[in-house]
């Protein structure tokens, strides 16, 4: 992790916005927006990418997959611009805790690997190019959104070593463990053979 060299009222300042910023839950948002009903009513009732795909429009499940990822990035981004990088860090892992864990839908969020991927591009661009290209090679393999993003959460901490950005592994080891707890369900229907393909309504 970096040397930690903000005062502590200000990384509590960042780790608030942060949170905020990563609250947003612009899934339900556009699904509303474009009438394509509540998403708590569709497939698995989450409000990512992935479940407003189910919806059968792409156009609104790539801008919440962009708008997911984008917070995640922006968070790191206004942070490490305003203060530094251990702010950075820590804004970009409220984010994703914000995106899991929204207050304004009474903590019950989404799973976080768009927002996950996005603050990884901003805060190491080579790690999250990488991990980026993981999830697509498992997607593209298994045909299951759940199994390529524990796969890129599994091997993010190895892309961060291999690509010389070892200050980021702590945080690296926490966004792992998330991601696999938020999939828990998944992976239990991933070995039993019955998790949904991407695409299925």
């Amino acid at each position: 992790m970096p040397p930690i060299e903000t005062a502590t009222g200000i990384l509590l300042l960042w780790a608030v916005l942060g949170y905020l910023i990563g609250s947003v839950p612009f899934g339900m948002v556009i699904a509303r927006a474009m009438g394509l009903g509540n998403l708590r009513d569709i497939g698995s009732g989450n409000i990512g990418a992935t479940n407003v795909l189910r919806t059968g429009n792409k156009r609104a499940a790539l801008a919440t997959l962009l708008l997911d990822g984008g917070k995640g990035a922006l968070a790191v981004l206004l942070a490490r611009w305003l203060t530094g990088e251990d702010a950075a860090q820590l804004a970009g892992l409220m984010a994703i805790l914000g995106h899991c864990f929204p207050v304004w839908l009474g903590f019950r969020g989404g799973k976080g690997v768009a927002t996950f991927l996005g603050l990884l591009l901003a805060l190491a661009f080579p790690v999250g190019v990488a991990c980026c290209g993981t999830w697509l090679v498992a997607a593209a393999a298994s045909r299951m959104s759940s199994f390529a993003a524990v796969t890129a959460a599994a091997t993010s901490t190895i892309w961060m070593l291999f690509l010389g950005s070892g200050q980021m592994v702590i945080m690296g080891g926490i966004l792992t463990l998330l991601i696999f707890i938020r999939h828990k369900d998944n992976i239990r229907r991933i070995r039993a053979g019955t998790e949904p393909k991407i695409g299925k309504k």
